[in-house]
């Protein structure tokens, strides 16, 4: 038995979000139902089945992210996976989530994702502590 792509298995379960959403695509408008839906699901999440539902809407934000800026799936710095953009920017989708899951609209994905422009636009941060 071979191993399943991961790859495959995070557009996987993007594609089943996008089905339950009932959305055609990957974009801005999509994000913006995502967050309507965490917002409308939060209170019913059970402590025991919310790991599951931050990787599923995780899996749906992060190929937003890739296809809205042409990122990548990829494995961060600390072994997390996300999104790479343009080689010098990595985006945690599950963290996003997690953080609208936890703390409501204040951390709303739609927000994070308009932010993204704006971060792709903005020179890299410099280590000044080497």
């Amino acid at each position: 038995m071979t191993p399943e792509n991961p790859l495959a298995a995070l557009r996987a379960a993007a594609e089943a979000v996008r089905h339950q959403l009932q959305l055609n695509s990957y974009d801005e408008a999509a994000v913006q139902r995502l967050a309507e839906f965490i917002e409308t699901q939060r209170p019913t999440i059970r402590e025991a089945d919310r790991e599951g539902v931050v990787k599923a809407l995780g899996c749906f934000l992060g190929q937003c992210l890739v296809d809205t800026y042409q990122g990548t799936w990829a494995a961060g710095p600390d072994g997390t996976t996300g999104v790479g953009i343009n080689g010098n920017q990595f985006l945690n989708p599950f963290y996003r989530v997690s953080q609208q899951l936890a703390q409501g609209t204040k951390e709303s994905v739609a927000d994070f994702f308009a932010s993204v422009p704006a971060r792709l636009a903005a020179e890299p941060r410099r280590k000044t502590w080497i």
